[in-house]
């Protein structure tokens, strides 16, 4: 695999990043949770960042996004905060 595809949903804190993934849990809208609750620019996209390759996110985000499947939602700390991710696309 030479790149992904992924959203995500970036919060300051685990609490916020947990009560996200409740929420998808429940069958709440990725995109609209994105755009309501990330402290991302991405929001504006429903937390879309397009494709990307090895070596162009911050580890622990690259590895949760390599290492799942499509269609996976992780969550992953980094410094930046707390990130929901959504893979939504493999190549």
């Amino acid at each position: 695999m030479k790149s992904v595809r992924a959203s995500h949903i970036l919060v300051p804190n685990q609490k916020d990043a947990q009560g996200i993934m409740d929420r998808l849990d429940k069958g709440e809208d990725f995109a609209a949770l994105a755009k309501r609750f990330s402290k991302c620019p991405s929001k504006s996209k429903g937390g879309d960042l397009g494709w990307f390759a090895k070596g162009q996110m911050v580890k622990p985000f690259e590895d949760a996004c390599f290492n799942g499947k499509t269609g996976d939602v992780v969550l992953v700390q980094t410094e930046f905060g707390y990130h929901v991710i959504k893979i939504t696309g493999q190549k």
